[in-house]
């Protein structure tokens, strides 16, 4: 009977094994790699803590992980297709224009993703997960799969802290130094920035609550029918949001407790994976260093207008510098000799090497945290997004120039390069940030997955909810108090104002009455 203990022990050990674990739905609502990237980072962290992943993408493992799920959903390619091809055409726009485009994009993706059928699928199953995981890029409804599924909701930002993340925990936001993600303004805003960066702010405010939200209210309901919260409601529930962003890279602003930045997530903190031997040839054989050039997953550098290519390529064939082009087709004519290009390229990697000394790019917020982290000057050529303000931010900080696409010609783009890569003191600068960037309690992985396990811990964590989500927009403001102020104030002085009226009218009354009276005695 010895064999009793042991093996209730081990059953007990088995099951306890069990419930250390979590469940979690993670969904990565858009077909962007650089997103992606973000949510997939954190999948991965919460697989090697232990935890069950399920996640929803459009980019199924191509090897299996342990303990993690795909959802594929292949349609939202598609659509996403639709409005990748339109970057260079609305990147000429205002961004009062281009806004109402990417809301469009975001409710597009967001029912895309709902009537997916895998998605479907997983909707009929009769289960619950111990979190949900939302990627947040303009896709509200999607936060219904916390309530339909009885968990926490967690709000995944693969930008920094947007208007429409901070609205979820009542994150302030004032907008005389915190500037919008869509402009090219950092925090020190003269006083037309900040008139253009609260007239914008109050722009969204508007668009958002009169024709955005209403929207993604109707996708809700449609999707989520047997959910009981108010769609608004429900969105001011959010237990956590975590941003990929640090202070050290962006401006300091105020944050709700249940809002963490986690940025940097994707970055490769190990020693550097060892390159491709044609790559590493290429670079270790250049005498003068070697800059490393990439316009990002979203944009393809083979669908510039011929015009804009051959001012970058008669720019590159003139330095004396060596070139890694992330280029989609396997050659092109002109190409420089100086110059190596490939579809696919490993970017941590190549920016590890010590002999790239500069990076081109298109201002996106994974790539610039990844030049800051291994100490590479930028020059920038923003698109779209919050591209603009992630160069204004590298110029504010002194480790980037901007050169904007409507002006790029080769000589503009050639006396950035000259400038970013003659002048000391962008890599001096830049190494400075990068110390800054790196000197941090844990990882930002390490802290994105404590917060999770937190917030799935106490239930949602709702000691950490802000008080202000339970006030709406005239409260928050105190309007109806500075209106109880003006209104009493404007009485007061009224009424003092009638009062003395009356006193110097009783007066004069008596003093004239007095006059006329001994006028008649005389």
């Amino acid at each position: 009977m010895r064999w009793l203990p042991n093996s209730w022990l081990l059953i007990l050990s088995a099951l306890l094994g069990q419930s250390w674990g979590y469940s979690y739905l993670m969904i990565s609502p858009t077909a962007s790699k650089s997103h992606y990237t973000v949510v997939f980072a954190l999948a991965k962290g919460l697989a090697a803590a232990g935890h069950e992943v399920t996640l929803i993408s459009s980019f199924p493992l191509k090897k299996p992980i342990k303990n993690i799920i795909d959802v594929d959903t292949p349609s939202i390619i598609t659509v996403m297709g639709v409005y990748k091809a339109r970057i260079l055409e609305n990147a000429k726009k205002p961004v009062i224009l281009r806004y109402p485009r990417i809301s469009l994009m975001g409710l597009d993706l967001t029912e895309t993703l709902l009537k997916e059928p895998s998605v479907q699928e997983l909707l009929k199953q009769n289960r619950t997960f111990d979190g949900v995981i939302c990627e947040t890029f303009m896709n509200d409804a999607h936060y219904g799969f916390a309530e339909h599924f009885g968990a926490p909701l967690i709000a995944l930002s693969s930008l920094g802290a947007t208007g429409w993340t901070s609205d979820l925990v009542g994150t302030p936001s004032p907008p005389s130094y915190v500037p919008h993600n869509l402009l090219r303004f950092g925090d020190r805003m003269n006083f037309w920035e900040r008139a253009q960066n609260l007239g914008f702010q109050i722009y969204e405010f508007i668009y958002e609550n009169l024709i955005n939200l209403p929207r993604h209210e109707a996708l809700y309901r449609k999707y989520f029918p047997n959910n009981k919260k108010d769609f608004y409601r429900m969105r001011k529930d959010t237990s956590l949001v975590l941003l990929n962003n640090h202070v050290s890279i962006s401006n300091p602003r105020p944050y709700s407790p249940n809002m963490i930045e986690v940025g940097g997530m994707h970055v490769n903190r190990k020693a550097p994976k060892p390159l491709p031997k044609n790559i590493r040839k290429f670079i270790e054989e250049a005498e003068h260093g070697v800059i490393y050039f990439s316009l990002g997953s979203n944009l393809n550098s083979k669908d510039l207008p011929k015009k804009k290519r051959k001012a970058i390529v008669e720019t590159l064939r003139g330095l004396k510098y060596r070139v890694i082009w992330k280029y989609e087709e396997e050659t092109f004519v002109d190409k420089p000799e100086n110059v190596f290009i490939s579809h696919w390229l490993p970017q941590d990697d190549i920016l590890a090497h010590e002999k790239v000394i500069a990076f081109i790019t298109h201002g996106g917020l994974l790539s610039t945290m990844e030049s800051i982290y291994h100490g590479k000057p930028v020059v920038g050529i923003p698109f779209f997004g919050d591209q603009f303000m992630n160069m204004a931010r590298a110029e504010q900080m002194g480790y980037g120039i901007t050169v904007k696409y409507a002006q790029l010609t080769a000589s503009l783009f050639r006396s950035a390069i000259d400038r970013i890569t003659g002048d000391p003191g962008y890599t001096e600068r830049v190494k400075v940030i990068s110390n800054q960037y790196r000197d941090q309690l844990e990882t930002p992985l390490e802290r994105a997955v404590y917060w999770v396990e937190h917030v799935t811990r106490h239930k949602g964590a709702k000691y950490l909810r802000s008080a202000s989500q339970d006030l709406n927009f005239i409260q928050y403001h105190n309007l109806d108090v500075l209106a109880a102020f003006v209104s009493v104030i404007g009485l007061t002085v009224i009424f003092i104002f009638l009062l003395v009226r009356f006193l110097v009218s009783s007066i004069r009354g008596r003093f004239l009455k007095s006059k006329t009276s001994r006028l008649k005695v005389n």
